[in-house]
C-alpha cells in the first residue's frame, strides 16, 4: 500500500483506536543543510535568546537619553509628564519611554526594509518560480552571512527567503506588541528588543538585496564595477526626462527594460533619486543619478522631469501637489504611497496615458510594475512633445521680484534645520552679489521649511537653487555602481591584517544626507581615512554623495581609489538593503579567517567582531527611522557607529564609562582568566558635533583588544595624529591605550613616554626606553578576549 505522508492526523482502517500524527516533514534538502554545518545554538533567535548578550553590552555601554521631550501621549490617559522622576499614569518612567520610542523607530525602519523585501521575492518569485537558484558566482561561496548567522540556513532558491522573511515578520509583530501600554518596565529590556528589530533588519536587508542581485543580473562582488554619471547637471534636458524616486527597483526596472526593447535607450532619459537611482543604475549602467532626497524638490522644481514615478520610502509627502503646479504627472506605483490617487491598474494603458497627457489626471495609482514601464514612457515622450522650453525654476526676472520681496525678518532662518542665513543672502543679491546663495546652497537640504513661515509667501527655495544654478549643475562626478557582496577571497586577503589591526580599520559611511553643513564634508572625512590606508565600504545616500565632488584634477573619489575591499580602497555595495553585505562583511572576519562557526551563532560571532573587527559606522547625515534600525543593527553585532549632530533627536547613545574600571573586564581563554583591559571601543553609538570632532572618534574606536603591538602601534599613530591635526592637541585618553612601549608610535616615541612619567605617573627605564609600571594591562601576543562565559567554557577547556 503506498501513503503520501503530508502534515495532519490520519487514522489507518485497518488499525483499530490508533491515530498518527505527522508533524513538519523533513524533506531530502533539510537533510542536506545539515551536512554544511552543525545547528549553533540559536536558530532563529525569539526576542529573548539573545537577550543576555544584549544585557553584557548594555552593562558596558549604558543607554544614555537626550529627550526631545519628557512627556508621553501614546494613549489617552496622558499627556503624562516624566520630567524629575515622575512616572506616568501607566507607572511607566522617562527612561524607559525614552526606550520604547526608540524600539517603535526601529520598528519603522526594520518594517520598511522587510516590506520592500517582501514584495520583492513576492514579485520574482511569481516571474521566475520558487526553485530559482540563489548563485552568487564562484568568488562568494558564503552566500547571505546573516540569514545563515540569524536563521541558520544556507538559501539555495527564492522559495528559502520566504521562509526568512516569515520568521522576521513574526517576530517584528511581537516586538510591535510590546510597545503597547503596559507592557514592559525595563529600559534595558527595550532596548534589547531594539537590538534584536535591528538584527532582523539586517536578515530583511539581506534577503532584499539578494533577491534582486541574482534575479536581475546586478555586478556580483565585482570591485570594478561601472562607473555612474551623478549630480544635477548629468541630464541631457533637450530628451524626455523620467524621474524615478524612492527604494524599490521594481517599476525603474520595467521602464528601463520597455525602452531596450523600442529602442528608445538613447532617445528617452531616466534618472533617479535616492536608492531606487542605485538600484536602477546597478540594472542598467546608462541610468543616471541626480542624487539624494535632498535633491528631490531641487529637481521637481527645476520643472526639467516630464514624469515622476514613485515607488516606496523616502519620498516626500508633497511629492503631488509640487508635481501638480507644473504640470508633471505622477505615476505612483507602491501600496505604501498611493498618495490620494485613483487606482488604475486594470484599465486600458491608452486611456491612461491620455488622461494623464492631457491633464486631465494629475497623476494615477498603477501598483503592477510590469504596467508603469510602458505608461511611464509614452507619457514622458508626449508631455514633451507639447511642453515648451522653459528656464529652470524661475526667470531671471521673477528672481529678482522674489529677492525683492524680501524683508529680512529671518523667520527663514529660525525655521531652517541648519539655521542657514538666508536674510544675508537676499541682502547681498539685491546688491548684484548672489555669492552667498551658493554657499546657502551647499548646505540646502531643500526641505521647504523656510517657505512655510515666509509671510511674503517667497518661493525661497526656488530663488536659491535660481540664483546659484550654475554651481548646482557643475556639481556633477561619478559614482561606482554599487556591486553587491564582498567576495570570499577579499576577506581572505584582508581577515589577518583587519584582525591584527595592521589595516587599522574599516570606515562604513552609511547615512542619510541630513548634514549638519555642507555636503562636501563627507568627502573630506571620507578621504582622510582613505589616505591613511582604512578599508572604506559605503551605501545609500553616502556612497551617491562620495562621488558628487570632483578635486582639482575634476576627479571623483571613486576614480581616485579602487573599487576592492581592500586597504585604501573605497567600495560601494549599493543601496540601503546593501547594508547588509557590510554588516555581512565583518561577520564573514570572524566564519572565513578566524574559522569561527557561522550557522545560528549569533552571540559569539558578535563577541569576536566587538573584540577583534575595527569597524566604525559613519552616519554623518541621519534622517530616517530606517537609519536607526540599521545602527542599532550593527551595534548588536559589535560595531560602533559614529552619528552626526542630527542624531540626538533619535533620543539615545550607548556610551561606556571609560573612569569605571569594573565595567571593562575579558576572559583571556589563553590564560584562562578574567581580567581589565583598556576602554575599547569606548561607545557603541555616539553623537559628533563637529566633522573634526567626528575623524578622531572613527580612529579611536577602531581600536579593539586584540590588537598586535604593531596593528595598536599604528591605530595609535592614526589616532594621535588626527587628533593633533582637526583639535590641535593630544586625546585626553591615549594612554589608556598603551599596554607595552612597543604600542607607541615610532616617531613620537620619546615624547610620549616622557608624557606618561611626568603628567602619568608611569614608571619608565630610559636606558632601554621601556615601560616598567602603568598599563592596565601588559601586552601578550596570544591574548583571546570574550565577554562571554559560554565562549570562554568552550574554548579554554
Amino acid at each position: 500500500m503506498d501513503l503520501e505522508l503530508r502534515e495532519g492526523i490520519f487514522v489507518l482502517d485497518e488499525m483499530r483506536n490508533v491515530s498518527i500524527k505527522i508533524g513538519r516533514i523533513i524533506d531530502e534538502e533539510e537533510e542536506k543543510e545539515k551536512e554544511w554545518e552543525p545547528l549553533g545554538p540559536t536558530p532563529k533567535p525569539h526576542i529573548l535568546d539573545l537577550r543576555h548578550w544584549d544585557r553584557r553590552l548594555l552593562e558596558r555601554y549604558e543607554p544614555i537619553y537626550a529627550p526631545m521631550q519628557d512627556f508621553c501621549n501614546l494613549c489617552t490617559m496622558g499627556p503624562c509628564e516624566l520630567s524629575q522622576n515622575k512616572e506616568g499614569a501607566c507607572g511607566i518612567d522617562l527612561k524607559t519611554q525614552k526606550a520604547r520610542l526608540v524600539t517603535l523607530a526601529c520598528l519603522i525602519g526594520a518594517s520598511s526594509h522587510t516590506a520592500h523585501a517582501r514584495h520583492l521575492v513576492h514579485y520574482l518569485i511569481e516571474k521566475f518560480g520558487h526553485d530559482y537558484p540563489i548563485d552568487l558566482g564562484g568568488d562568494i561561496n558564503v552566500e547571505a552571512p546573516n540569514i545563515r548567522l540569524v536563521f541558520g540556513i544556507k538559501p539555495k532558491k527564492l522559495g528559502d527567503l520566504e521562509k526568512v522573511l516569515d520568521y522576521v515578520e513574526q517576530d517584528l509583530v511581537r516586538i510591535l506588541h510590546t510597545t503597547h501600554t503596559g507592557q514592559e518596565e525595563d529600559h534595558l529590556d527595550y532596548e534589547s528588543k531594539a537590538m534584536h528589530v535591528g538584527m532582523l533588519d539586517h536578515v530583511a536587508m539581506e534577503v532584499a538585496d539578494i533577491a534582486q542581485v541574482v534575479a536581475f543580473n546586478y555586478p556580483l562582488g565585482d570591485p570594478n564595477a561601472p562607473l555612474i554619471d551623478i549630480g544635477f547637471g548629468v541630464l541631457e534636458t533637450e530628451k524626455p526626462v523620467i524621474l524615478v524616486i524612492g527604494h524599490n527597483i521594481l517599476p525603474a526596472r520595467n521602464i528601463d527594460d520597455y525602452l531596450r526593447e523600442h529602442g528608445l535607450e538613447d532617445e528617452v532619459e531616466i534618472a533617479g533619486l535616492c536608492c531606487t537611482a542605485i538600484d536602477t543604475t546597478r540594472y542598467d549602467p546608462k541610468a543616471k543619478i541626480v542624487g539624494t532626497l535632498s535633491y528631490e524638490l531641487r529637481a521637481i522644481r527645476s520643472g526639467i522631469p516630464d514624469v515622476v514615478v514613485t515607488d516606496e520610502q523616502c519620498i516626500r509627502a508633497d511629492t503631488l501637489r509640487e508635481c501638480s503646479k507644473l504640470g508633471i504627472p505622477v505615476i505612483a506605483s507602491s501600496e505604501a504611497a498611493a498618495r490620494g490617487l485613483p487606482d488604475r491598474t486594470h484599465e486600458n494603458p491608452d486611456v491612461i496615458v491620455n488622461d494623464l497627457v492631457s491633464g486631465r489626471a494629475k497623476g494615477v495609482l498603477i501598483r503592477d510594475p510590469d504596467k508603469v514601464g510602458e505608461i511611464a514612457v509614452r507619457v514622458a515622450m508626449e508631455i514633451r512633445k507639447k511642453k515648451g522650453k522653459k528656464p529652470p525654476f524661475m526667470s531671471e526676472e521673477e528672481l529678482k521680484t522674489e529677492i525683492d520681496r524680501c524683508t529680512g525678518c529671518m523667520n527663514c532662518v529660525f525655521a531652517c534645520p541648519h539655521n542657514l542665513r538666508i536674510d544675508k543672502a537676499m541682502s547681498a543679491a539685491k546688491d548684484g552679489d548672489f555669492s552667498v546663495f551658493k554657499t546657502v546652497e551647499d548646505s540646502c537640504i531643500a526641505c521647504g521649511r523656510c517657505e512655510q513661515v515666509c509671510p511674503r509667501d517667497i518661493r525661497i527655495v526656488d530663488v536659491i537653487m535660481k540664483a546659484s544654478y550654475d554651481s548646482l549643475v557643475r556639481k556633477t562626478g561619478k559614482m561606482r555602481a554599487g556591486r553587491g557582496p564582498i567576495q570570499d577571497t577579499e576577506i581572505r586577503n584582508v581577515g589577518q591584517p583587519i584582525v591584527m589591526g595592521t589595516i587599522p580599520g574599516i570606515i562604513a559611511p552609511i547615512g542619510c544626507p541630513n548634514y549638519p553643513k555642507a555636503r562636501n564634508e563627507i568627502v573630506e572625512i571620507i578621504e582622510e581615512f582613505l589616505k591613511r590606508k582604512f578599508i572604506v565600504v559605503s551605501s545609500g545616500c553616502h556612497a551617491m554623495d562620495l562621488g558628487m565632488y570632483r578635486d582639482e584634477d575634476g576627479k571623483s573619489l571613486y576614480e581616485k581609489y579602487p573599487g576592492a575591499f581592500d586597504a585604501g580602497c573605497l567600495t560601494n555595495v549599493g543601496s540601503c538593503v546593501a547594508n547588509s553585505h557590510i554588516s555581512g562583511a565583518a561577520i564573514k572576519v570572524a566564519n572565513i579567517f578566524a574559522m569561527r562557526p557561522l550557522r545560528a551563532n549569533y552571540a559569539e560571532i558578535a563577541d569576536y567582531i566587538l573584540n577583534r573587527v575595527g569597524a566604525v559606522g559613519l552616519a554623518w547625515g541621519p534622517y530616517s527611522q530606517k537609519a536607526a534600525s540599521i545602527a542599532t543593527g550593527f551595534n548588536r553585532l559589535g560595531v560602533p557607529a559614529v552619528v552626526g549632530p542630527h542624531a540626538a533627536k533619535y533620543r539615545r547613545a550607548f556610551i561606556g564609562k571609560v573612569w569605571k574600571k569594573e565595567d571593562w573586564w575579558v576572559y583571556d581563554i589563553k590564560s584562562k582568566q578574567r581580567m581589565y583591559v583598556e576602554p575599547c571601543p569606548d561607545a557603541l553609538l555616539v553623537v559628533a558635533e563637529t566633522k573634526e570632532e567626528a575623524i578622531v572618534q572613527l580612529a579611536r574606536l577602531c581600536i579593539r583588544p586584540a590588537d598586535t603591538y604593531m596593528g595598536r602601534q599604528i591605530k595609535l599613530t592614526h589616532y594621535i595624529e588626527l587628533s593633533k591635526k582637526y583639535l590641535g592637541c593630544l586625546p585626553d585618553d591615549w594612554h589608556l591605550y598603551v599596554r607595552t612601549e612597543a604600542d607607541l608610535p615610532l616617531k613620537m616615541k620619546d615624547e610620549l613616554l616622557k608624557i606618561l612619567e611626568e603628567e602619568h605617573g608611569w614608571k619608565i627605564d630610559w636606558s632601554k626606553k621601556k615601560i616598567l609600571e602603568g598599563p592596565i594591562r601588559p601586552y601578550d601576543s596570544g591574548f583571546n578576549p570574550t565577554i562571554l562565559e559560554e565562549v570562554f567554557e568552550k574554548y579554554a577547556r
